[in-house]
Formats: structure tokens, C-alpha cells, sequence
């Protein structure tokens, strides 16, 4: 008879697992010094190289961490100092230490009965975010990821404008959503899974720096009202995805109070830029709005996911999501953050933040979002100073997008990934397709920086010309 118990010799022993840990991250290390971008292969590739599909077959625990092995080291690394695609990358040790602890504790993080300490954990870390955005009085919680922060701030924003909607649902009563034309997609996804409807989003007009025009919100508002249309929520970005850009918060604050709509702030991206004196200014407003997402999984390097939802009211999340269950809740709201949290048992985001944060310190965690406006400045300068590249325009932040003069960006960035020089995204600029490319990485060194222009120069030469006009995606 086969013993299939846990205690099978074909099971991981206990006892292995902390130098299996140790190991595979000790590769993985060494892999982003050796090849900082793995080599590229199709998606065809990759299927036929590793037994992918699950047959039901019983593997012995030494070829399944094997396995394990051989998967990372083809996975694509956000890591390496050659990965510049998302608006996340890098590594903080001391994150991912908290990340690693997270994972052995296996905190669920919705009630203090079940998961103690680090509840009180998570509170101090919102309690800090919420006074760096201005809102030290107010609540939070955490979501995976920026799109269901900023899901769950549109529900609050629905539920106060559509009394009683969570109790009957949806009235006939039109609603809208007004959000600049640069904003995330995440907008228009959540308008359709709260049941307001993506045509009810509307596309407020950006300037030529890529900001919402506060005049033409506010038309927009009065037009809707007049029609009898429901104003639900603007939702003004920090930080947009391709440029970098800020919405003006102090006129948007400005709307907002004039007509009585709720104020969103997505900053999942520039969040956590209040933490630096320097640049700070750039979310000027902040403080009034009636709640902020904030993704500490982008600028900070703590990995993902680590977003949350602010709010400048106390008790705003319980208020909109909290659900009887005396078997479970056996708390108030603060100490069973459950009752306040679009999840139940979920994975504790807090514990590698609040660690991060206890290392590096306020002084800290500015200068590495100070370094990463040097980056982005050292970049543009020899952009600027290189007659074969032209710049889109003069970056808002740490987003810098340009053109290699007479080539496709699309093919350019491409190319720069098959040959394994850097991983870099493309995006449309004013009818345009440019090169996207990000800094949200302190590791990086000016010098690989330069190695990278030198090496996308030498790529662009070898591509044919070709306009980089606008095409429909891939």
C-alpha cells in the first residue's frame, strides 16, 4: 500500500525547507547579476520546454523544487537593473524579508483573534500613510492592488450619492464618473462591476502636459446635473501611467466642494512620493480629498501586492462593507479589519511595509524617491543631448518617453527585449508611439543607464525606418 501520508518519504521534509528557501533565493540573486534580462523565448518556446499542464502524475519532492527551479530561472525578472516595463521593479531586502515572514505566519488579517499583533500592525502602518496624505484622522484598508483601491473608494462614492443602493441595488437614476482621458483602465472596469456602466464614465480633456482640465470637469458636472444625472465620483491621478502627470488636485478639491461630488485620488503610482520633501508638491490637494489609493508595491520596492485605500473620514470602510457575523467578528471594526475590507481572510500586505519603513525611515524612503527623479533627470539629458532620439516632452515626474528618429518604438522595444539589453514598454503619446521608459528603480546606476542608450542607439540602426504614428495594438 502507498503511503500518502505527509510523513511519506516522497513529502518535503521540514527541516529541508529553510536551505531550499535560502537557495532559491540565492539563485535568483545571482541570476539578476549574471543575466539581468533572461533570454527571450515565445510563449511556444516555454510550452514545449517544461512539462506544464498538471497530468495528475505524483512527483517526488527532490524533481518538484527541481522543477521549481528550472521555472525560475525562465520567468521574466522585475528585479534586475535591466527592467524598466511596469511602474514596479527593484527589490528591498528588508521588504522582502517581511514578504517571506507574511508567508510563515500565514496571518489571515481579518480578525484579531486570529492573526493579533499583526492587526495592530496593519493600523499603524494606514495610520501613517493617512497622515502622510493628509488624513491623519481618518480610515483605511488594503486591497490587492491599485484597481480594487480604487474599486472599493468608487463604491463608498456610489453608496453616498445612490442612497440605499447597498441595501435595494441600483436605481434608475443615471449616474457618472468623471476621470481624466489619461487616467488607469481600472476606472472604467469598476464603473462596470458596480452596475454605474463604462458609457457612464466620462473622459474629462487633458492639457498638453497630460493633466485633467479642471474648466472642463466642471462643465461637465453642470451639464450632467441639469440632465439630471447623478455626479458619483471624480477621480483625479497622481502620477499617470504613460506620462507621469498630475492632475491638478487643488482646483479638481476646488469642483469637487462646488458641486458635492466625492474626490478620489488615484496615486497608486505617485503615492508614495508625499514621503519626499523635495517633491511632495506634486500631490498638493491630497488632503482634501475623501480618500486616496496608494500602491507602496511601486516607488517603495516592497513586493507585490501593497496597496491601500485611505480615507479622510473615520469609519468610512466599515460604514460601506461591514456584514453580521458573530461567528467570525468578535471585535470592533479596528481590531477586526474584516468588518472594513472588501476581503475576508486575505494576505498580510502591512508586515513587509511596516518593516521597510521601521529600516529605512522617513529619511530613507525620501531619498529613494529623490534618486529616482535623478535617474529620470539623467536620462533626459542625454536624450536631449542625442540628435538621433527626440523627447516627447519634458517629464512631469519619472516617466520619460521619446522617439528614436525615424523608427518604429513599438519594433524598437522589442527588439531591445529579444536581444536581451533591456525591458523597456512603448506607448501612444499625441498620435504617437513612443518609448515608455520608467524609473522605479534606485539600484540602477547612471551607467547602466548610459549602456542602455548606447545599446538601444546600436538596436534602432539595425530596424528599418518607419513612422512611429499610432497603429491598433498588436
Amino acid at each position: 500500500m502507498t503511503d500518502d501520508s505527509p510523513s511519506s518519504s516522497r513529502s518535503l521534509p521540514a527541516d529541508a525547507l529553510p536551505e531550499l528557501v535560502a537557495s532559491l533565493v540565492s539563485q535568483h540573486f545571482a541570476q539578476d547579476e549574471r543575466e539581468p534580462l533572461r533570454a527571450y523565448r515565445t510563449a511556444q518556446q516555454l510550452q514545449s520546454a517544461f512539462p506544464l499542464e498538471l497530468d495528475g502524475e505524483r512527483r517526488s519532492w527532490q524533481d518538484t523544487v527541481e522543477l521549481l527551479s528550472r521555472v525560475i530561472e525562465v520567468t521574466p525578472s522585475t528585479t534586475s537593473r535591466r527592467f524598466f516595463n511596469q511602474l514596479f521593479g527593484g527589490r528591498d531586502s528588508i521588504a522582502l524579508l517581511g514578504e517571506i515572514a507574511a508567508v510563515l505566519t500565514n496571518s489571515p488579517m481579518h480578525t484579531f483573534k486570529a492573526s493579533g499583533v499583526q492587526v495592530l500592525l496593519e493600523r499603524a502602518v494606514l495610520r501613517r500613510m493617512g497622515a502622510a496624505a493628509g488624513m491623519p484622522d481618518g480610515d483605511g484598508m488594503f486591497a490587492p492592488g491599485g484597481s480594487l483601491s480604487n474599486f472599493a473608494a468608487m463604491m463608498m462614492a456610489r453608496n453616498e450619492a445612490l442612497p440605499r443602493t447597498r441595501e435595494r441595488g441600483m436605481p434608475s437614476t443615471p449616474a457618472a464618473i468623471y476621470t481624466s482621458a489619461a487616467s488607469h483602465y481600472s476606472v472604467g472596469k469598476a464603473a462596470a462591476m458596480l452596475g454605474l456602466g463604462r458609457e457612464q464614465v466620462r473622459r474629462i480633456p487633458i492639457d498638453a502636459r497630460g493633466r485633467m482640465l479642471p474648466q472642463a470637469l466642471a462643465a461637465a458636472i453642470a451639464r450632467d446635473q441639469a440632465a439630471g444625472t447623478v455626479p458619483v465620483m471624480i477621480n483625479a491621478t497622481a502620477c499617470t501611467t504613460v506620462l507621469g502627470a498630475f492632475d491638478p488636485l487643488p482646483a479638481l478639491a476646488d469642483v469637487a466642494k462646488e458641486h458635492g461630488v466625492w474626490l478620489h485620488v488615484d496615486a497608486a503610482y505617485g503615492g508614495s512620493i508625499l514621503l519626499s520633501p523635495r517633491h511632495r508638491h506634486l500631490l498638493e490637494g491630497c488632503e482634501r480629498a475623501d480618500s486616496v489609493t496608494w500602491d507602496a508595491h511601486k516607488l517603495l520596492g516592497v513586493p507585490l501586492t501593497c496597496s491601500a485605500l485611505l480615507t479622510r473620514r473615520p469609519g468610512q470602510c466599515a460604514a460601506h462593507l461591514d456584514e453580521a457575523a458573530s461567528y467570525l467578528f468578535q471585535d470592533d471594526a479596528l481590531l477586526d479589519p474584516g468588518r472594513g475590507s472588501i476581503q475576508c481572510a486575505r494576505h498580510n500586505d502591512a508586515l513587509k511595509l511596516w518593516l521597510s519603513w521601521q529600516h529605512h525611515g522617513d529619511a530613507g524612503l525620501a531619498a529613494r524617491i529623490d534618486r529616482l527623479f535623478m535617474l529620470a533627470a539623467h536620462t533626459t539629458a542625454r536624450i536631449e543631448a542625442e540628435p538621433r532620439l527626440a523627447l516627447s516632452l519634458a517629464p512631469s515626474s519619472i516617466n520619460v518617453c521619446f522617439e528614436a528618429r525615424g523608427k518604429s518604438s513599438r519594433r524598437l522595444c522589442r527588439a531591445l527585449w529579444e536581444r536581451s539589453i533591456a525591458k523597456i514598454g512603448h506607448a501612444v503619446v499625441d498620435g504617437r508611439e513612443v518609448v515608455r521608459w520608467v524609473f522605479v528603480n534606485p539600484a540602477v546606476e547612471t551607467s547602466d543607464i548610459d549602456e542602455v542608450i548606447d545599446q538601444l542607439l546600436a538596436t534602432a540602426e539595425s530596424l528599418p525606418d518607419e513612422d512611429s504614428a499610432a497603429r491598433a495594438p498588436l
